[in-house]
This record gives structure tokens, C-alpha cells and sequence, in this order.
């Protein structure tokens, strides 16, 4: 790579090429970007938090009858923590997920931005949500009293089994490794594991239905005896359908019924005023920047600010592709991190002025400048990297979100530095 750097060039040329596309898709909706994104199936849109776009508030009572007091607070917050990974497996990322516990009342409070559908978000959520397994009884067993509906047409004699929602450890998408086509895999805990080998040695060949809420979800085929706590359902299903019945039967774990007593549209909190000036802002600093740099390093200086736009582009690509939900915090960490980008080429430029100083040739310079720079640039970097993680995994959503994009600038500076401005040094003074 360093007797070519050409082939670096035109890879960082490709990828500035894909990052523009993805930058400004939804802005044009013709030629390649139509064709490329209709293949992919998928937009890039930027995803805006509670405080810059809104979204819906919905407050759910949970049900406490029949729970041991000494159980409550962790029925409480496994159901908290059940609707945050289900809100999140949708792609609704930084929600606002908060419990309240006054005069004998439990509730969960749940906040989603861009949503302003309040039933769409009820359906997202889910409430009661109470799993259970049927399968088909022999002739001389009791009818069971309150059968699902429809269920009589798929099994002559059902009878529901001690296998529920709470036996149900995971479920998650995969695909079937000969057809490629979606399937629904469940995993099942210890005590679910032996109930389900059970209920599937009984059941070879026969429907086992599954109901939630006493509506009939699924009702596959027993191919073989699961002994082993894990399985698959397979049915035809597209990627929507398998996704969907795999959020239902995770609804299922809920420990608690939960009911819906208000909801409600949020405004948001700062709103489109505030975004401006913090775009504003961010845009009087980088062309702050490019001046600095042009005066103080000449050609060195317009070389790092190409750079510097390059990694604009690069980073707001990346807050679309994974998507990251942008916060005023988050728009923060971005524009902090664009001075940090620009740090670590102070850095190198000091180093190569100083190899020009001993006397070495220009090229020999460019390489000792980057090389003696990398391990101020590594040290300083990691100390970034390693906060913004702890940040992630102990701070609120807020905080998360300044992490995040703080994160996502300090790895793609670290690129642009050493890769993207190396790279254009070598080509000119090649």
C-alpha cells in the first residue's frame, strides 16, 4: 500500500461516492440512488430523539394481584426491561422507559420518538400479553372451559399444557441455511426445556397451537422430539411476518398483565429552533477550522480540511446506516468530535515539520510523521474510546446518545487521519 497508495485513493473515492448516496437519500429519488436503495429495500432517513422531534407517551398499570410482595419491584422491572428490548428490537432506539410505584399502584411509562401514531405504538408495546401452549387432548379427556377462538378447528379436543410465556427464555429471526427463507427460533429455560420435550414426544406429527392473549399466534407441525430446549417454526414466512411472530411470542414472558391507562401524543422539547443553531453552530466551527488550518499549514492545512469533509460525510452516513437516534447531546458529541479529528492531524503535521527540520526529504518526512504521531493519536483516542463505552453502558438515554455518536467520530477520526489524509500526502508528493 505505501508504493501504491492509488489503490487506498480510489477506495476512499468509492466509499465518499456511497456515503454522499446514503447522506442524500431521500432528498433525490431518481437515477442510481433510486435504483440503488429500491434493491436494498430500505431508506436511510435520520432518526431524531424525544427532544427534537416528539413522539407518544403511553402509561401502562400493571396488574399486582397475585404477586408476592417481596417479588413486586422485580415483576416491575422485568417488565420494563421486557417492553425496552421489544421497543428496541422494533428500531425504536433511545425510548424513554420509566417505572412508578405510589399508593399501592405500579406503572410503566413509555416514551418512543417519531411516532406520533398512538395505536401503532400501542401494538409495538403489546400489553397483557399471555402466552400458553395447547396441544390436542384424547376423546376421554374433560373440555377445557374458555378455549381460544378458532382453535377447535385446528385441534378436535384441545387441552392446554403447563408449558406458558414464562418458560419462554428467547426467540429471535434466523433462516433456514438450505432455503434461505425466515424461520422463528425459540429457546427455552431448564424447567421449559424438559416441559417442552414432553409435550413434543406426545406430539410427533400432530399441531402444537400457540395462543396469546387467547388469540391464536401460530400453530406448527411437530416434525421430531426437542429434547434440547431449542426450536425452530417454519412456515413460509417473509422477514416482516417472521419478526412480527417473534415480538409476539417474546410478549409472552411478560410476569405481569399490563393495561393501557392513557396515552398521548409528545411535542417535542426543544424542537426544530434549537436543531438549527446547533447545525449552525457545528457549521461556523468547521469553516473556523478549514481557516485555521489553511493558515497555519498551507497546503498541509487544505489537505486535512478535504479530509475533514470527507469524514463529515462518513459519520452522518454511519448515524444512518446503523441508525443512531440523534439527540441535541448526540449533535453535540458530533461536533466535539470534528475537533477531535482535526487534533490528531495538528499532531501529525507537528511531527513531519519537525522531521523537515532534520533535514529529511519531504516523502521520508510524510512516513516518520505519521509514524512517530501514532502513538499520541492511539493513546489519546483509546481514552476516548474507553469513556465513551462506559458511558454507553451506565448512562441515561441522553447520555447514551452523546456516547454514541462521540464514539462513532472518535473511530472514523482515527480513520481519516491515518488512512485518508496519509493517503492524499502520498499521492501529491508522489
Amino acid at each position: 500500500m505505501r508504493k501504491s497508495p492509488r489503490i487506498l485513493f480510489w477506495f476512499i473515492i468509492l466509499l465518499t461516492i456511497l456515503a454522499v448516496l446514503i447522506d442524500t437519500s431521500g432528498l433525490f429519488r431518481s437515477g442510481i440512488d433510486q435504483f440503488l436503495f429500491s434493491k436494498l429495500h430500505r431508506d436511510f432517513p435520520f432518526h431524531l430523539g424525544l427532544d427534537l422531534e416528539g413522539g407518544t407517551s403511553i402509561t401502562l398499570q400493571a396488574d399486582m394481584r397475585g404477586v408476592p410482595a417481596s417479588y413486586k419491584n422485580n415483576a416491575l422491572e422485568s417488565a420494563k426491561t421486557i417492553i425496552e428490548k421489544r421497543v428496541n428490537f422494533l428500531g425504536v432506539a433511545e425510548p424513554v422507559i420509566q417505572t412508578a410505584s405510589s399508593n399501592n399502584e405500579a406503572r410503566i411509562i413509555v416514551e418512543m420518538p417519531g411516532i406520533s401514531d398512538v395505536d401503532q405504538a400501542i401494538r409495538l408495546i403489546g400489553t397483557t400479553a399471555q402466552l400458553s401452549f395447547w396441544e390436542n387432548g384424547s376423546e376421554n379427556q374433560a373440555t377445557v372451559s374458555a378455549i381460544p377462538l378458532g382453535l377447535t378447528q385446528i385441534l378436535k379436543n384441545p387441552q392446554k399444557t403447563d408449558l406458558t410465556g414464562k418458560d419462554l427464555q428467547q426467540t429471535g429471526v434466523t433462516f433456514d441455511r438450505n432455503a434461505g427463507s425466515p424461520q422463528v427460533s425459540l429457546t427455552f429455560s431448564n424447567e421449559g426445556a424438559k416441559k417442552f420435550a414432553v409435550i413434543t414426544k406426545r406430539n410427533v406429527g400432530k399441531i402444537v397451537a400457540i395462543v396469546l392473549d387467547n388469540q391464536i399466534i401460530s400453530y406448527p407441525r411437530v416434525n421430531v422430539p426437542i429434547v434440547d430446549g431449542n426450536a425452530v417454526i417454519t412456515g413460509g414466512f417473509t422477514t416482516d411476518q417472521a419478526k412480527a411472530l417473534s415480538i409476539a411470542l417474546n410478549a409472552g414472558a411478560l410476569p405481569i398483565p399490563l393495561s393501557v391507562i392513557e396515552q398521548h401524543t409528545v411535542e417535542a422539547t426543544l424542537g426544530a429552533s434549537s436543531l438549527q443553531k446547533s447545525l449552525f453552530a457545528g457549521i461556523v466551527g468547521f469553516i473556523l477550522i478549514v481557516i485555521f488550518m489553511s493558515v497555519l499549514y498551507g497546503r498541509l492545512g487544505v489537505l486535512a480540511s478535504v479530509a475533514l469533509v470527507l469524514y463529515t460525510l462518513f459519520v452522518l452516513a454511519l448515524f444512518k446506516i446503523i441508525p443512531v437516534t440523534l439527540t441535541l447531546a448526540g449533535i453535540a458529541g458530533f461536533i466535539l468530535s470534528i475537533g477531535m479529528a482535526v487534533d490528531a492531524n495538528i499532531l501529525i503535521f507537528e511531527r513531519m515539520r519537525e522531521e523537515t527540520r532534520r533535514g529529511k526529504a519531504r516523502e521520508i518526512a510524510i512516513e516518520l510523521g505519521f509514524l512517530r504521531a501514532w502513538s499520541s493519536i492511539r493513546d489519546s483516542n483509546v481514552s476516548s474510546i474507553i469513556t465513551s463505552l462506559i458511558l454507553i453502558y451506565f448512562g441515561t438515554s441522553i447520555v447514551r446518545g452523546f456516547a454514541v455518536t462521540l464514539l462513532i467520530g472518535v473511530l472514523v477520526s482515527m480513520f481519516s487521519a491515518i488512512v485518508v489524509t496519509r493517503t492524499f500526502l502520498r499521492i501529491i508528493y508522489k
